[in-house]
């Protein structure tokens, strides 16, 4: 493939990818917010020919909680960290008034609507694939479990996205039997090895990576690993909107010049965030993202640049 290629995927979760890191009641506007910018984003999407990957996770396919406790998998994730459990705080915040924020099958049909989405999967229950005391048997139990969810939409699930980018290489086998084809890896840089203790200069190092120049982020398509599942690295996490402006214009311009020397040099640029990351300074994040896609259209038309679901990289590197 020698032209340039933007591969887009969103890490769709809502409450389930940050529920141990929150109070729910605080953060009813920040989610009310997010619930606001997904058809937002999608007309964006729709507008400028973006082709988009939801990784979903499968509870969110769920109309109520009666149906959710009717779809527990067969085997549930031990992990040893308890406040991880999504079963616990599910039935814990059954009667807290905030369905909205933990099911969203209208939504999931609102991205299958628009031309170009792809709908893949962030596992069932945002499932921790490096945390101690879980299984690889219940990570099965939890893939069959969002491939079951997805088929009752019409949805057949080739794409995953990693919970927490916890990429588990001995997890591939299972991804490629049930069905999985591709799945997003990290970045090659050492700040972004989840195998290693997250320590505060590499979250320093991830946070400085998105405003000053770091190493190059775009690949070419001959370098995807296509051993057991194709494996498709990001290249960068579109960070939330900042408080201080001018952090704001430094990481769009990175971003952008980031996908401009992609689209100039035939290669493959990965971005992804999560919607949620949108309910904060909602309007202004949706002002950057339409920089982005006038950007892509530019790229499209002057250099041929494509935008590829992660299906569609998949499919072009085998």
């Amino acid at each position: 493939m020698k032209k340039g290629a933007l591969v887009i995927s969103l890490d769709f979760e809502l409450v389930w990818g940050i529920f141990d890191h929150i109070e729910l009641k605080d953060k009813v506007s920040y989610f009310n917010n997010t619930l606001y910018a997904i058809p937002k984003m999608l007309e964006i999407f729709e507008h400028h020919d973006l082709k988009v990957t939801w990784a979903t996770v499968g509870m969110l396919f769920n109309e109520s909680w009666d149906e959710w406790e009717a779809n527990f998998p067969d085997l549930l994730p031990t992990y040893d960290k308890t406040i991880l459990n999504p079963y616990a705080y599910g039935k814990a915040h059954q009667k807290s008034g905030y369905d909205q924020y933990f099911f969203a099958p209208n939504l999931i049909k609102a991205i299958q609507s628009v031309k170009g989405q792809e709908i893949g999967t962030h596992t069932y229950s945002h499932y921790y694939c490096l945390e101690k005391g879980q299984t690889v048997a219940q990570f099965e139990a939890d893939l069959q479990k969002a491939n079951h969810l997805a088929n009752q939409f019409g949805i057949k699930l080739n794409s995953l996205v990693f919970p927490r980018n916890q990429f588990n290489k001995n997890y591939l086998a299972v991804c490629a039997q049930n069905q999985i084809e591709t799945v997003r890896t990290n970045p090659d840089d050492w700040y972004w090895d989840t195998t290693k203790p997250d320590t505060l200069f590499s979250k320093l190092a991830r946070t400085g990576d998105a405003y000053i120049p770091l190493g190059k982020k775009s690949y070419t398509i001959e370098s995807v690993n296509t051993d057991t599942v194709v494996c498709q690295k990001a290249s960068r996490f579109f960070r939330p909107q900042h408080k201080v402006s001018i952090l704001n214009t430094k990481r769009l311009a990175k971003i952008k010049s980031e996908i401009t020397t992609a689209a100039k040099n035939g290669e493959v640029y990965h971005l992804w965030w999560h919607p949620h990351n949108f309910g904060v300074d909602t309007d202004n994040a949706l002002k950057a993202l339409k920089e982005i896609a006038l950007l892509y259209q530019h790229c499209n038309q002057v250099y041929g640049m494509e935008s590829l679901t992660m299906k569609q990289i998949s499919d072009n590197s085998i």
